[in-house]
């Protein structure tokens, strides 16, 4: 399982681009309601979740799936449940991905100590411990990170291929989408 939060706020192609991306390649996915079941992203755009922050289960995921915008990721940040579903990830060593400015709540939880990472220009500070770059998307271990909007469907078939460990897959996939990137 691997589960999406929405926060109100949240940049709407940063999460359901890798969502799309995901569920293409077969893998399951929910997308989870911090703010309600109905998240309105940061373009006034509702979305729909599957279930809500309560619901989740973070003994039977994969991935953590943390989408960027603003506030969104403030709203993100400010959410116990999803604190505590990213330290539980890390610690059953799950894959961690965070887009825009959200590698900066993995930064504040003390996940990037040591690793790579990359967030969107301005956040840098925030990626606590970090070894930052430009990078569009930067996987190191278990975390993968990417700095914005324009890199959500690059991020999406990271996670992908680090989700199944199939590059073919992946491949075979970019194809199907016409992807030129």
């Amino acid at each position: 399982m691997v589960y999406v939060f929405l926060a109100d706020g949240f940049e709407e192609c940063e999460a359901l681009a890798p969502v799309d991306i995901l569920r293409r390649g077969g893998i399951e996915v929910k997308t989870v309601g911090v703010t309600g079941k109905t998240v309105s992203g940061s373009h006034n755009i509702p979305v729909v979740s599957d279930i809500t922050e309560n619901e989740v289960n973070i003994t039977e995921n994969d991935a953590v799936i943390l989408p960027g915008g603003m506030p969104g990721t403030t709203n993100l940040l400010n959410s116990e449940a999803v604190k505590a579903a990213v330290l539980k990830a890390s610690e059953l060593k799950c894959i961690i991905g965070a887009i825009c400015a959200a590698p900066s709540v993995l930064g504040q939880l003390g996940l990037l100590n040591g690793k790579k990472a990359t967030c969107f220009p301005g956040f840098e500070d925030k990626l606590t411990g970090a070894l930052v770059t430009d990078a569009p998307v930067v996987k190191d271990g278990n975390i993968i990170t990417s700095h914005g909007a324009g890199a959500a469907y690059d991020f999406g078939f990271e996670l992908l291929t680090a989700l199944t460990g199939d590059k073919a897959k992946t491949e075979k996939l970019k194809q199907n989408m016409l992807y030129r990137g």
